[in-house]
């Protein structure tokens, strides 16, 4: 037995290993780029319209109006995967490699979870206690995206009434509370039509992955799987 064998699968390298989140945080930093200078130039058209002071690129970025447009899409992404990795311990979709096969839902036994004294060499040092560092941990991907969700909506709310009291002074018009603009229209069309998208794209995934395919993606079953099958990857 070789030495990369018994220790595990052999590393890979930076991008090798970590090619997905690379990839993936890399277009984010572009397209977070390409948003803030599209923004500004829209914004600036705006104020022109008014015969207002234009904002420098920088004075744009850190501008209530462009923090509102990002974290009112990071709060609806957040609460995706939040409601999603909590959904799935007890909802499923039989015939979808996104859902546990139908006999298995549930939180399940410390056995198949390899917590407290099914802990393994390998497994994380807080999976082996039998303590609150346990349930926490056991917990912890969904807390921290719920937690997230909650940060980042908090932050939409008050960049958003930031940027609506300042367009209320520009017309000449009295600001509002922070209150009142969670009871707004505006804050609560901001975040309906996020939350929306974000299901719809959830549920269709579930319900497409049951009949179509990927070749080689984790997401799908194997091509020539069964309909049926369930809670397998391709």
């Amino acid at each position: 037995m070789t030495s990369h064998s018994r220790h595990g699968e052999r590393r890979g390298g930076l991008w090798k290993d970590n090619s997905l989140t690379l990839a993936f945080g890399t277009a984010f930093l572009l397209t977070l780029l390409g948003q803030a200078l599209a923004g500004h130039a829209e914004f600036n058209e705006q104020l022109a319209v008014g015969d207002f002071h234009q904002l420098s690129f920088g004075e744009y970025v850190m501008s209530s109006d462009f923090a509102v447009d990002v974290t009112e899409n990071w709060q609806s992404e957040f609460l995706q995967f939040f409601l999603y990795i909590f959904g799935t311990v007890w909802l499923v979709q039989r015939g979808s490699p996104e859902s546990k096969k139908p006999q298995e839902k549930g939180p399940e036994s410390d056995r198949d979870q390899r917590m407290g004294e099914h802990a393994r060499e390998d497994s994380p040092r807080w999976a082996g206690t039998e303590d609150w560092r346990q349930r926490v941990y056991s917990r912890s991907l969904g807390l921290l995206m719920g937690l997230v969700f909650l940060l980042s909506w908090l932050a939409q709310s008050i960049s958003g009434v930031a940027a609506h009291n300042e367009q209320q002074l520009r017309q000449l018009q009295d600001p509002i509370s922070w209150g009142a603009y969670l009871a707004s229209p505006e804050f609560w069309s901001r975040t309906l039509q996020n939350w929306q998208s974000e299901l719809l794209a959830v549920a269709s995934m579930v319900i497409l992955s049951v009949y179509l395919r990927q070749r080689g993606s984790p997401e799908s079953k194997p091509v020539g799987a069964p309909h049926s099958a369930t809670g397998i990857e391709g």
